[in-house]
């Protein structure tokens, strides 16, 4: 009985495919090696750009080299507009974190790399200014905050009561949210991966 059962089943295992499962087979291969071919074909549009030269700030956390205008990854300044408080009393912080970056950037060779454009067209830039890292330093000096980077950066400053932990203030993301100007994602992991898939198939 146990030889005529295997011979029944070595005989059931020989049974050919199907012409539908065939088909089937093959339109999936064919789908994958199509996929490769779209994919190798806009790799390049992922590859990193870097620009150089001398940067005119526009705010806390964009510059300009250039005709590229970049946003500074990972971080997020005080709007322009912005007023936080201190010791009781209203400054403007916004103008204060934009200083801190002329400041960083003054008579020095900026250099900016990314892959990344935001949603008004600002390469998302990790940027040096000679030997300084300028996404990292302004968070540390406490002109900005962390924004899917830099947190240890952020921890220090708001420690050391450094820039605007030196007193009260709303995040950019929550400041921009009330005073009805458009939001923008934060620059974390999930977000890149996103956008890497979005910018294959765009």
């Amino acid at each position: 009985m146990s030889r005529a059962w295997a011979g029944r089943t070595r005989t059931r295992s020989r049974r050919p495919r199907s012409r539908w499962r065939k088909l089937l087979d093959y339109g999936l291969t064919l789908a994958f090696f199509l996929l490769l071919s779209l994919v190798a074909t806009r790799l390049d549009r992922l590859s990193t750009r870097q620009e150089t030269g001398a940067a005119t700030v526009n705010d806390g956390d964009t510059l300009t080299l250039g005709t590229t205008r970049v946003r500074l990854r990972g971080i997020d300044a005080p709007e322009y507009a912005q007023t936080c408080t201190r010791a009781g009393a209203d400054y403007a912080c916004g103008k204060m974190a934009r200083q801190a970056l002329v400041e960083l950037t003054r008579g020095r060779s900026v250099t900016c790399e990314g892959w990344r454009t935001d949603r008004y067209g600002r390469l998302l830039g990790d940027c040096r200014a000679g030997d300084v890292e300028v996404n990292p330093a302004l968070v540390e000096a406490g002109w900005a905050v962390a924004y899917g980077d830099f947190e240890g950066e952020e921890a220090k400053a708001r420690a050391a009561g450094r820039g605007i932990w030196a007193g009260t203030f709303q995040r950019p993301q929550d400041w921009r949210r009330e005073h009805q100007r458009p939001t923008e994602d934060r620059h974390d992991r999930l977000g890149s991966m996103a956008a890497a898939v979005a910018e294959l198939f765009r």
